[in-house]
Order: C-alpha cells, then structure tokens, then sequence
C-alpha cells in the first residue's frame, strides 16, 4: 500500500476526529478506488481491529498468525479492491476475506499450531463476526454524533465514570451529566436507526 511499508494491527496514524466523523465506509472505499493515499491510511486505521478481532477472538489464533492474516488481508484488499462490486459490501467482503485466510492458516498449521481447525464452531465463529460487526457499527454511529456526545457516552459506559468524574474531566456541572447522557443515547439511538 501507497506509504506503508509495514502494516500492523497497531496501525496508529495521526487522528483526524473531522475526517473520520464524516467519512462513512463507502466514502473511504470510494476514494481508495479513486487512488487516494490518505484513504487507504483512514481504511486501515478504521479496519485494522476489526481483522485482528476476527483472527484472534473467532479463530483463535495466536498473534504471530493474526499478524500474519492481517498483513494477508489488507495485501489483497489492496490488490483487489476495484472486484468488490459495491463501495458498501466493503465490510462483509473484508470479513469474508479475512474469515478465508484464517481459515487457511489454521489448516497449513500456522506458526504457533495451537488450534486444530477442526475444534472451530462455525456457529461460534459467526456469532462472533456478529458481535464484531455490532461493535463496528456502534463505533461508527459514535464518531457520527460528535466528539463531545462520544466522550460523555465512552466516560460513562466504557470507562465507568461516575458523575462527579465525569464532570470533574470535561469542566461541567456534576447536575446536568445525566441529561446529557440521555440527549446523547438519543442522538446515538437515531444514528444508529438510521444505519440498519
């Protein structure tokens, strides 16, 4: 890829908050089709741990042999991104790829042979994908409703601030935290409608 010689799941460029709250998965796919170096950063960024997810948390795998599906999956999206037939299929086509090549490291035997392929429930394996998929599109309904509404929300469900804290970290009335968190899981509530 354009301006990364090694790619890892701890890809972490510069954070944009502007850029990543507007841009929407097909946005990014479409300007990675249109060439733009940038784009593919914002892709691997926005999918790198999603992919190591897969690999790790449905399959099993050891990190040697995540990091090496992982290095697999974003090779290939990068020579075959212009097949995937719709800029909004990215994100089943990437979970596709990447459930195949695992599925073929575990098979060749992988670095670390700690799994037998056959020990895999594909049920498991799909409720995985499910929940992984859940949490991407809660992730991204959270960077659409704006960095202070994701804060608030993260402080509290994520980090299990209290009130106080809360209020305490983001200079505001300790009083007025519960309404906000209840203004903004409305805003996350109808972003997320508005995603399914």
């Amino acid at each position: 890829m354009p301006g990364t010689a090694t790619l890892s799941h701890r890809y972490t460029p510069a954070y944009s908050p502007a850029v990543e709250a507007a841009a929407t998965d097909a946005q990014i796919v479409s300007r990675c089709r249109a060439g733009e170096e940038a784009a593919w950063n914002e892709l691997v960024e926005r999918f790198s741990r999603y992919v190591y997810a897969i690999a790790v948390q449905a399959f099993r795998l050891g990190p040697h042999d995540a990091e090496d599906v992982f290095q697999d999956v974003f090779a290939r999206v990068y020579e075959h991104l212009e097949r995937l037939r719709s800029d909004e299929a990215f994100r089943p086509w990437l979970a596709q790829l990447t459930r195949r090549l695992c599925i073929d490291r575990l098979r060749a035997g992988g670095r670390e042979g700690i799994v037998d392929p056959h020990d895999i429930e594909l049920g498991e394996v799909d409720e995985t994908l499910s929940r992984l998929d859940e949490a991407m599109t809660v992730r991204a309904g959270l960077d659409a409703i704006g960095d202070a509404c994701r804060e608030i929300l993260d402080r509290f469900f994520s980090r299990d601030e209290s009130y106080r804290a809360i209020g305490e970290a983001l200079d505001l009335p300790s009083g007025t935290i519960a309404s906000r968190i209840s203004r903004c899981l409305s805003k996350l509530r109808v972003e997320l409608e508005g995603r399914s």
